[in-house]
């Protein structure tokens, strides 16, 4: 699922072993996100909720929160 997370765009894959975190970049590229990691336990419910806790330092006027996009 791709992810808008305080304004830099992710896309969040789930694995047999959890998840997998990519930024995504303008040009259809993607880089493992190996500083977002994400607990095999959250669902895709609460994944949005997980990584707006975890980045909230990211947060700004123009990007208050984490939204999905896909």
């Amino acid at each position: 699922m791709k992810l808008d997370v305080f304004g830099r765009l992710v896309l969040a894959e789930r694995t047999n072993r959890g998840w997998r975190i990519y930024y995504l970049g303008d040009e259809g590229k993607r880089r493992l996100a190996d500083d977002l990691m994400v607990p095999p336990f959250i669902t895709e419910s609460e994944i949005r909720r997980y990584l707006a806790d975890l980045c909230h330092e990211w947060a700004n006027s123009k990007h208050p929160d984490v939204r999905r996009i896909d």
